[in-house]
């Protein structure tokens, strides 16, 4: 801690900026829903997060993170924006009086501004910068009350202490926070969240001072927002940071701060933190430049927080490129210290635990353990660089082997992207298809349809676990598939959809599914990461070219079709999303293995479209995702990731309907991509934002079939008849009625099928109630 005649802990030489909290085996999902299904009480949640939290610092020790404050304490029970709004007492005025009455927001309140409850929307969810982790948007006005309503940060860091490990615990910056806020519901227009930092400041002061006073030597205080063009000035946020780091590297007593900056190049604000009191700077060297000499000369007597290690992708580094970034950091800073350029939340836990990978592919990669250890070794390097000499020689000659194994190029894959023409990334002229399209659809005004999976329910999940274990065979499976597609269509027909879809029940993932039909794939078996409170995915690894031996989904789609004489979806993942929600390869261009993936897709649409089905969605949730956080960037990747799902949709008839979905982003910022994918339909969240799409599809002109969702899928609870009623008025207020879709959100894989039902038929019926008023109107 920082406090007269006390001596400063020395900034750990190696240390990583995060680590998964999700458990090895996903213990920390187990818990929460099993707290949230009334199974366990507060205290057992309690205990069980206590013991993640204590195995993972122990394991981090094991692994060589053995020096104060080396091991981060980035815990959480749902998400760290979340955390800091706790902290903040932010409680939107619309939940009520969520704090208890020793004026502290409970883990019940805590979740409910997570969640949701009958009479209000959770909290607004978006992607977390470039990565598929999604925070919880705080909502702040002037209104906003600000409180110390959380001691969780002080009592985890307590708790490691009594068992004999100083952690370096955590928050979201000041800086970031309110640059990720959105104004509240009942703030004046104009209203800026960042315009309330001297009334956050205090706060935080307050938790650095609890910190201080518990024993902690260091915090790390994140500062992400920092690395992104914003739309508020660049100087009004000089000056924030300039503030905010006054205010809080002047407390009387504090831990030392480190500010960290993962995710990209700091770029212009790096003077403005270097000029700050903070004790040490974290910057991303992998993904941003190393900065120039004169730019770090400000650092003075700071150490500088090297992030030479990817935090954010799964393979081996290559250490002699990040030992010659440190000699020149080192160069140029003086005290340079060793870390990830991002937490490696973003990352499973252990590669070694993948026995059913190759020898050769577990060689290539890195996963939170190993990265720990190539933070050590580089830290090693920087006391001693003959000491390194052995570990950095052999990831160079793995590194090497690599690029020329099987599989990693192949030429018929080349020759055929080499090939394509600008007439492989066009369809005819829409008002052509759009007429095609009703003449074979028939479809009535507000047409309903789902995203595309229903609930995976435990009998599902368990038929998938015993096929694969051998004790149901092949045919078995394939039929109680077939019956839960015969269920799930039955139950459309019965609500009255006119868009069917067969739910997905032999799909385990939207990407892993099409990943194991796909050659240049590899799954894993542990290999879970966060991607938003307790939802966890398994990131695939696209390590080779990719291409199509066969069709994927051409079976299922024609059996769910001969169930009914309505139009029945086909359902793919788009390639943007494949790419997204996967650790793609890094040694070359994502846009040429966008092509590849896309080439596959258009060979399935084929395949399904001489199937007979006429509906056919490519879902790319992730377009937002990817998008670079340089605005510099933006043209060429929206440009490749535009053509990849143009590549995928091309070469469908007119008469075949083309749909996309998108959820979870900022979508204004991309509207014009968006109409660039030339889609037939699309559907995009819109539920849990209240309908804020509408607003941007109005502006633009959007001119094709849209949905915005009605129902938020993200939460349990069902929203009512006459709410989503409302959401409809919202939309037929500002896109023509005879462009506009009604479905929820996203897919309903993680729902149950009591709220399911009930929602859906609180849907059809809203929809009947606007599509009366549009007729009587139309009197």
């Amino acid at each position: 801690m920082t406090e007269q005649n006390t001596p400063a802990t020395p900034f750990p030489a190696a240390s990583l900026l995060g680590y998964p909290r999700i458990g090895r085996r996903r213990e920390l999902k187990k818990a929460v829903e099993a707290y949230w299904a009334g199974k366990i009480d507060a205290a057992a949640l309690d205990a069980a997060a206590k013991d993640i939290q204590l195995t993972i610092a122990k394991r981090l020790q094991e692994l060589g993170l053995t020096e104060a404050a080396a091991v981060p304490g980035t815990f959480s029970y749902y998400d760290q924006v979340l955390d800091a709004t706790a902290h903040l007492g932010a409680v939107p005025a619309r939940f009520g009086k969520l704090l208890n009455a020793e004026g502290q927001l409970d883990i019940d309140g805590y979740f409910t501004l997570a969640r949701g409850n009958k009479e209000q929307q959770p909290l607004e969810m978006t992607k977390w910068f470039d990565t598929n982790y999604h925070y919880l948007v705080p909502e702040i006005g002037p209104e906003t009350e600000f409180t110390l309503a959380s001691n969780r940060i002080v009592e985890e860091f307590g708790f490691a202490l009594a068992n004999g490990i100083e952690t370096r615990p955590y928050i979201v910056g000041p800086v970031t926070y309110l640059l990720l806020s959105k104004a509240s519901d009942d703030a004046p227009a104009g209203f800026a969240p960042l315009s309330r930092l001297e009334d956050i400041l205090p706060v935080y002061v307050q938790l650095l001072e609890k910190l201080a006073a518990a024993g902690a030597s260091w915090i790390q205080l994140d500062e992400p927002a920092l690395v992104v063009d914003q739309d508020t000035p660049a100087a009004e946020i000089e000056a924030a940071v300039a503030r905010a780091y006054e205010v809080l590297s002047g407390a009387a007593q504090r831990p030392q701060i480190l500010v960290s900056t993962p995710y990209g190049a700091l770029d212009g604000q790096l003077g403005t933190l270097a000029a700050t009191n903070i004790d040490a700077l974290h910057i991303d060297a992998f993904k941003g430049a190393v900065p120039s000499a004169a730019a770090l000369a400000g650092l003075g007597n700071k150490t500088l927080v090297a992030g030479v290690v990817d935090g954010h992708n799964i393979w081996r580094n290559d250490l002699a490129v990040a030992a010659a970034k440190l000699d020149e950091l080192k160069a140029a800073a003086g005290r340079v210290a060793v870390s990830t350029s991002t937490s490696t939340q973003h990352v499973p836990h252990d590669v070694t635990e993948e026995s059913q990978l190759s020898d050769e592919l577990r060689s290539w990669l890195a996963f939170a353990d190993q990265k720990a250890v190539e933070v050590k070794t580089l830290a090693s390097y920087l006391a001693d660089p003959a000491s390194a000499k052995a570990a950095i020689d052999e990831a160079s000659a793995v590194i090497a082997a690599r690029a020329i194994a099987e599989g990693v190029r192949r030429d018929d894959v080349r020759a055929r992207t080499e090939a394509l023409t600008a007439a492989d990334f066009s369809r005819s002229a829409y008002a052509v298809r759009e007429a095609a399209q009703e003449e074979a659809l028939h479809l009535p005004p507000l047409p309903t349809t789902t995203i595309g999976s229903f609930p995976q329910t435990s009998e599902i999940r368990s038929a998938r676990a015993r096929n694969n274990k051998g004790d149901l065979t092949n045919e078995q499976y394939e039929q109680l598939m077939k019956d839960e597609i015969k269920r799930v269509v039955e139950l459309q027909e019965e609500l009255g959809y006119d868009v069917l879809v067969h739910g997905e029940p032999e799909r385990n993932d939207m990407v892993q599914y099409f990943a194991e039909n796909l050659e240049g794939f590899d799954v894993t078996v542990h290999g879970w990461v966060q991607s938003y409170g307790s939802r966890c995915t398994r990131p695939s690894i696209l390590w080779g070219d990719v291409t199509r031996s066969a069709p994927i989904t051409v079976a299922w789609a024609e059996y769910a079709q001969s169930l009914t004489n309505k139009p029945m979806k086909g359902m793919l993942t788009g390639p943007v999303t494949i790419l997204a929600w996967s650790f793609v390869r890094d040694d070359q261009p994502l846009g040429e293995t966008a092509n590849q993936v896309g080439l596959a897709l258009r060979d399935e649409i084929a395949d399904l479209e001489a199937a007979g089905i006429k509906v056919i969605q490519v879902d790319e949730p992730a377009l937002r995702e990817l998008l670079p956080l340089r605005k510099a960037d933006h043209a060429a990747y929206l440009k490749w990731s535009v053509d990849s799902f143009r590549l995928s949709t091309a070469g469908a008839a007119d008469a075949t309907q083309i749909h996309t979905h998108l959820c979870y982003s900022e979508f204004g910022v991309i509207i014009d991509a968006i109409d660039g994918l030339d889609a037939d339909v699309t559907s995009i969240e819109a539920a849990r934002s209240r309908m804020e799409v509408v607003h941007d599809l109005e502006s633009h002109g959007f001119g094709r079939g849209v949905g915005p969702g009605v129902y938020d899928i993200h939460s349990p609870r069902v929203p009512g008849e006459a709410e989503v009623t409302e959401l409809l008025a919202t939309a037929v207020k500002h896109v023509p009625s005879r462009q506009l879709w009604v479905n929820p959100d996203c897919g309903l894989k993680t729902r149950g099928y009591a709220e399911t039902e009930e929602s859906l038929r609180n849907l059809v019926k809203a929809t009947k109630t606007v599509r009366a008023g549009l007729l009587e109107a139309a009197k």
